[in-house]
């Protein structure tokens, strides 16, 4: 019962974080042809250009899924089957919720505000869907993806020149002053997530105090592909051992490892602390 009580908290933060980043979609960047990044700029981009060329406009929604089909293919060899299901639900919310929600003509085009409350949709949207553990797919799953074959390369450096190009394209058709409050909208976006997420630090600290600590540590190795140290304590009123479980995770898989800890042991004790910096093994140049 708490399998699938867990399993629709998931699916209902997917769903209703992919709605919110329709909505930004719909309600401003579409309208204000305001180029964000992601596999949803392009889109925007492909539906100018489709309209320029043929006179028919390709929409947004149709783009946005076709795109992230050969994606979720790709990423199915390197993300696994449970993953790639899950993401492909989330875009699958967000496409259909593009294609179900009006594009609406925001009137005064007030630029500025346009950005910070397309950011803010879209952040509480991204940072909803990756308490789960996953993702909405599009650039975010693309650059994990060329990171196993380019392991130089951070996610966030591939991620932020896949986008960086996409909005560069937005300057072009769109114009320099568009993208310029563009970039606005992805920084509150990143701000707003980080907030979602409890802090916005690279990383974050745990340590998990349990007697079934092997299980656990075994849990963490397994589903999140990280490894945890084992330190040897005692406890002082007790005077008993006390092993302690620490493990490092970036921000965005600190819902996950939690989740895991209470699948095991609903009574363990766990300290979350935020790390300014880390590097090392699992967080080096290909990983975060």
């Amino acid at each position: 019962m708490r399998r699938y009580k867990k399993l629709l908290k998931e699916l209902c933060c997917l769903a209703l974080g992919t709605i919110l980043m329709a909505a930004a979609v719909n309600w401003i960047y579409e309208p204000l042809d305001m180029v964000t990044g992601g596999i949803s700029g392009l889109s925007i981009v492909i539906k100018q250009l489709s309209y320029s060329i043929t006179g028919i406009a390709v929409p947004v929604w149709l783009s946005n899924f076709v795109i992230n089909i050969p994606i979720f293919i790709w990423g199915i060899f390197i993300k696994g089957k449970e993953f790639i299901a899950k993401t492909l639900f989330a875009n699958t919310i967000f496409s259909l919720s593009m294609s179900m929600m009006p594009v609406l003509d925001p009137g005064q085009h007030d630029y500025l505000l346009a950005a910070v409350v397309g950011g803010v949709l879209t952040g509480l949207g991204l940072g909803l869907v990756f308490t789960t553990g996953y993702s909405t797919g599009g650039t975010d799953l693309l650059s994990s993806i060329i990171c196993r074959y380019l392991p130089n390369y951070s996610v966030s450096v591939v991620l932020f020149i896949i986008d960086s190009f996409v909005i560069f394209i937005g300057a072009i058709l769109f114009g320099v002053y568009i993208s310029f409050y563009a970039v606005i909208a992805v920084f509150v976006s990143s701000r707003m997530m980080d907030f979602i997420l409890s802090g916005g630090k690279a990383c974050k600290q745990v340590l998990i105090i349990s007697p079934e600590y092997e299980k656990i540590s075994n849990a963490i190795f397994s589903v999140m592909d990280r490894g945890a140290t084992l330190i040897k304590a005692k406890g002082m009123y007790s005077q008993s051992s006390k092993p302690i479980l620490l493990c490092v995770v970036s921000r965005k898989e600190i819902a996950q490892l939690t989740g895991l800890v209470k699948d095991v042991d609903k009574n363990a004790f766990v300290v979350i602390s935020e790390i300014r910096e880390v590097f090392g093994e699992g967080f080096g140049q290909n990983r975060q």
